[in-house]
């Protein structure tokens, strides 16, 4: 297989900004300070040696939590920032559409303002002209065209910017956060161009929080977290593990003041002070793997205790048990304990019947008998601290799905 050329290269790149944490008024105080070793500000590594390759024709998806990095690596492939560390070696012409109003007049007409930011972009009159009309048609600016841009509405200037964007004939296109731009209907002709694009084999990098838009568009995806990537690959993969890392909880002693002083977590207790579901497979599985997770509970005292747990459909908004399993289930296989102390069971499950969908284990630990009904709960793992998992097969069906169980296997 021939490898395609390269369309823009991150190579080790870093950048920090310094962030003022006093403020002084005279020469004096600041040299005083800087004497006595008080920088009188710190330093935010925003990204931390990033690294990656964007092909010629990738539909290219950078994806993370609101400050991560990604708009901050966007202009530094721009050029609007430059690295203190590493290099971005684009090969064409790179046009970007970051942030609405840039390269804008609002005392200038909508024509002054289509050249304006086509030169801006680094293209003459001539390329312009041949690209005026596209962007106009596109824009459905006709007859606005010769108005001030003050007196646009805001989404008729975000249609012209997004417009210049899309329409001007670069080598690389650049863009963040722009799927929500103008009405349901001009949404309908950009997700129009986009599959177009996607087709003709033009580089596109694509920041957005839409993961359905990077399943749908890209062929290749990173996920950027505290400045770093921490997946990159399949769209599908890398837009799971985004839905996985909103869905983590801060540790809950650290959540607010009362709860801070809380001896312990949600579901558990002076009896049961610790109850956990880890994964021991990975999060991201397909039709063909085992979903392995373990389940670990601790009682101070004495007494009958067995676990039961629940996998629970997130893809229906947590409205759904997929699968119930355990000591209320009667399940034979589910080991009970009689002793205090911590306590560990394995679990595993074939995954043969289960589509496209994100999944949770939830569960409980209970004390009792083995008589049906005899049982009461005393500790659980619910939907705030439950384990994520995310099916994802080729063939992409995402229906309901049928279940078989599976055992506990120490």
């Amino acid at each position: 297989m021939t490898k395609k050329n390269i369309a823009v290269k991150i190579d080790h790149v870093s950048k920090t900004f310094k962030l003022p944490t006093e403020s002084s008024s005279s020469l004096r105080t600041t040299l005083v300070n800087r004497l006595k070793g008080i920088k009188g500000y710190t330093e935010q590594h925003v990204l931390k040696d990033i690294s990656f390759e964007v092909e010629e024709g990738d539909f290219f998806g950078i994806v993370g939590r609101n400050g991560s990095g990604k708009s901050t690596l966007l202009k530094i492939i721009s050029q609007i920032y430059m690295p203190e560390k590493g290099q971005v070696s684009v090969n064409g012409k790179l046009v970007s559409f970051i942030e609405l109003g840039v390269g804008f007049n609002p005392e200038l007409t909508g024509k002054e303002n289509v050249y304006l930011n086509g030169a801006m972009l680094g293209f003459s009159v001539e390329e312009i002209d041949a690209m005026y009309d596209d962007i106009v048609d596109f824009a459905e600016l006709s007859e606005f065209m010769n108005q001030k841009l003050k007196n646009y509405s805001s989404g008729m200037q975000v249609r012209l910017a997004f417009s210049v964007a899309i329409k001007a004939q670069g080598d690389v296109l650049v863009l963040d956060e722009v799927l929500a731009v103008g009405d349901e209907a001009f949404q309908r002709k950009c997700n129009d161009y986009f599959m177009e694009r996607r087709k003709s084999g033009k580089t596109t990098i694509l920041v957005t929080h839409d993961m359905g838009a990077v399943q749908k568009y890209c062929n290749k995806a990173i996920m950027i977290k505290d400045g770093e990537v921490i997946a990159d690959g399949e769209p599908s993969v890398v837009a799971a593990k985004y839905r996985a890392a909103n869905f983590e909880v801060t540790d809950h002693h650290k959540l607010s003041g009362d709860v801070a002083k809380a001896e312990y977590l949600p579901g558990t207790n002076a009896e049961v002070p610790r109850v956990e579901i880890n994964l021991l497979s990975k999060d991201v599985l397909s039709r063909d793997d085992i979903l392995k997770f373990e389940i670990i509970y601790e009682t101070i005292v004495d007494m009958p205790t067995g676990f039961g747990f629940s996998i629970i459909d997130l893809t229906s908004g947590g409205q759904f048990s997929i699968i119930d399993d355990g000591a209320v289930q009667q399940n034979i296989f589910t080991p009970w304990s009689t002793k205090k102390g911590v306590v560990k069971r394995v679990y595993e499950l074939p995954l043969t019947a289960f589509n496209n969908r994100d999944f949770m284990v939830v569960g409980s630990v209970f004390t009792g008998t083995d008589v049906v009904g005899d049982f009461k709960q005393i500790g659980y793992i619910f939907i705030d601290r439950g384990p994520r998992f995310f099916v994802r097969n080729e063939d992409g069906i995402s229906g309901p799905l049928l279940v078989e169980k599976g055992q506990f296997i120490d």
